[in-house]
């Protein structure tokens, strides 16, 4: 069975999906809102207090179950975002250069794109090769929210690496 649920955060209201043991979905509204679930599974609670403690900056890892259906091209992407230190970002094409091939650039981003686990698989950490911010699902204000509250919590500049 899949439940959903939404929450405020400092950055916008957030979608939660998932199932009694997975998180499949953080991401942040845009329009239109499904009907929340009445009762939610254990790991929602988890999910929400270590959003929460992120928030506060108190968290920088997450640590519940996550799964989201995708090719293995785009796990193997969201697995690499995963590896992005909390307060740092790398360019796509970095992204690609991790992947093993500077030439999957393009479907790197795509798979960015279609990572559905907002926060949670860090894909506000990947930015353009000079430094702007593009593309993120969310919209590109939350995406420089996101790396503001990283940077002034990681007390340093944010860095590619």
């Amino acid at each position: 069975m899949q439940y959903i649920t939404y929450i405020d955060s400092p950055a916008g209201e957030l979608e939660i999906i998932g199932t009694d043991e997975a998180i499949n979905a953080v991401n942040f509204v845009k329009s239109t809102r499904q009907t929340a679930s009445e009762s939610l599974p254990a790991i929602f609670e988890e999910c929400i207090a270590q959003l929460n403690e992120y928030f506060e900056g108190k968290r920088r890892i997450f640590d519940f179950r996550i799964e989201q259906e995708g090719t293995d091209f785009q796990k193997r992407v969201w697995s690499e975002l995963l590896k992005i230190p909390f307060g740092k970002t790398i360019s796509y094409l970095e992204l690609a250069r991790r992947l093993g091939d500077e030439k999957v650039i393009r479907a790197a981003g795509s798979a960015n794109g279609k990572n559905q686990l907002g926060i949670i698989v860090p894909c506000h950490r990947v930015i353009g090769a000079d430094g702007k911010l593009v593309g993120y699902a969310g919209g590109l204000d939350k995406k420089r929210w996101l790396l503001d509250h990283e940077d002034r919590l990681a007390n340093g500049v944010l860095t590619l690496f």
